[in-house]
């Protein structure tokens, strides 16, 4: 528990400090979904519950990841790199 605990908190720090680049972003919010994911396992075989919840949780992870592959390859086109700092909201 205390393992899982310690690796959502690096999952957030890496968030947090890698604001520069969207990859790296995406990459981290992978992280902290399986994270997540290993966790909700976890309880739900503490409680032996049923395990149809982690099909919609593993569904909710696909298409966020979809989502963000997406919006990646659209900014990578339109600015040429996964820089944030490059992106001006007068442009959009």
């Amino acid at each position: 528990m205390f393992f899982s605990i310690l690796l959502f908190l690096l999952g957030m720090k890496m968030f947090m400090s890698m604001k520069k680049y969207l990859l790296m972003m995406l990459l981290s919010l992978e992280f902290l979904s399986l994270i997540l994911l290993v966790n909700l396992l976890n309880l739900l075989n503490l409680f032996s519950y049923d395990s149809s919840l982690i099909i919609y949780f593993i569904i909710i992870m696909t298409c966020e990841a979809v989502m963000g592959l997406i919006l990646l390859t659209l900014f990578s086109r339109t600015h040429g790199s996964d820089y944030l700092k490059s992106l001006n909201m007068f442009m959009c």
